[in-house]
């Protein structure tokens, strides 16, 4: 039995006994490319990016979060805000963009 045949048949178990889940198809893809890939680090941290949300967790935990997944992604500091924006609850990025201070850099939006 090959390795992807090996790594399927195990998928599948723990998926039909509820051990795992994939609540959208991009977890499902970082993992198959984790799994096989085995090293291009930044097409995995551009999936993961595209999954993470703030949601109803707490800013603290979102921004470790967020800069976890963006470490070694290659991303610039424009693209860093516009992905850290477009991520964040939007009643508190609304808020946020009726400041003052327009041109923040991602360590200011961090804070």
């Amino acid at each position: 039995m090959c390795r992807e045949d090996i790594w399927k048949e195990n998928i599948l178990k723990d998926l039909e006994a509820g051990a795992l889940e994939y609540i959208i198809v991009g977890e499902f893809l970082v993992d198959l490319k984790r799994e096989f890939d085995g090293g291009d680090n930044e097409t995995i941290k551009v999936a993961e990016l595209k999954n993470v949300e703030q949601g109803n967790r707490i800013m603290e935990e979102f921004v470790q979060e967020f800069r976890r997944v963006t470490r070694g992604s290659r991303y610039k500091e424009k693209l860093l805000v516009e992905e850290f924006k477009r991520r964040m609850n939007s009643v508190i990025r609304r808020k946020l963009m009726e400041t003052e201070m327009s041109s923040r850099s991602i360590e200011q939006w961090y804070e």
